[in-house]
C-alpha cells in the first residue's frame, strides 16, 4: 500500500490553536511568589474534565517508535481536554486532525515540539498518540477520570512522518 507523506512543522501557538492549546513558559503570565523565590507561569492551559469527570495527572513513560513512523491511526477523547507536557529538554511530535465523527485525513498535520513545549488537546480532537524522537521519554499528563466513553478510534492513512 502506499503511503502518504506527512511533513512537520514547528509547533507554535497560532499554528495550533484550532486543536487546543500550546503549553510554555515563554510569553505567559508571570507572577512573582514564594516571598521573591519563585516564578510562577500562570494559567498555560485550562483543563476540562468534561461532565461527571475529574481532573488527574499522571506520567506517562514511552519509547521511540520505529522508524519510518507510521501514522495509521488517530484517537480523541470526546469528553474531555487531555494535556501532555514533558518532563525532558528533548523534541517530540504532535499529529493532530479536523474532523467530527472521524478525522479528515487531508486536515492532517505534523507539529515537532520542543522539550519545553507541551500541548493541550481540546475536548474531541483527533490526534496520534504521544511520540517521541529520543529512545525514551517521560510527560506529565493532565486528562479525566470517569463515567462515560472517552476513548475513539479510527483508522487513517497510512501516512510516514518526513523528519
Amino acid at each position: 500500500m502506499t503511503r502518504g507523506r506527512l511533513a512537520c512543522e514547528a509547533l507554535t501557538k497560532a499554528a495550533f490553536a484550532p486543536f487546543g492549546e500550546v503549553i510554555e513558559a515563554e510569553g505567559a503570565e508571570t507572577r512573582v511568589i514564594n516571598d521573591g523565590f519563585a516564578l510562577r507561569r500562570h494559567a498555560l492551559a485550562s483543563v476540562d474534565p468534561g461532565p461527571g469527570g475529574r481532573a488527574i495527572l499522571s506520567i506517562f513513560e514511552a519509547t521511540r517508535r520505529p522508524s519510518p513512523i507510521v501514522i495509521d491511526m488517530l484517537e480523541r477523547h470526546p469528553l474531555a481536554s487531555q494535556a501532555f507536557f514533558p518532563l525532558s529538554d528533548e523534541d517530540w511530535l504532535v499529529v493532530v486532525a479536523s474532523g467530527v465523527e472521524a478525522p479528515d485525513p487531508l486536515s492532517l498535520r505534523c507539529f515537532r515540539a520542543d522539550g519545553r513545549q507541551g500541548v493541550n488537546y481540546r475536548a474531541g480532537v483527533w490526534h496520534f498518540p504521544v511520540l517521541v524522537l529520543a529512545e525514551r521519554q517521560d510527560f506529565l499528563i493532565a486528562d479525566r477520570e470517569g463515567s462515560g466513553a472517552n476513548l475513539d478510534e479510527r483508522p487513517v492513512g497510512p501516512f510516514e512522518i518526513a523528519l
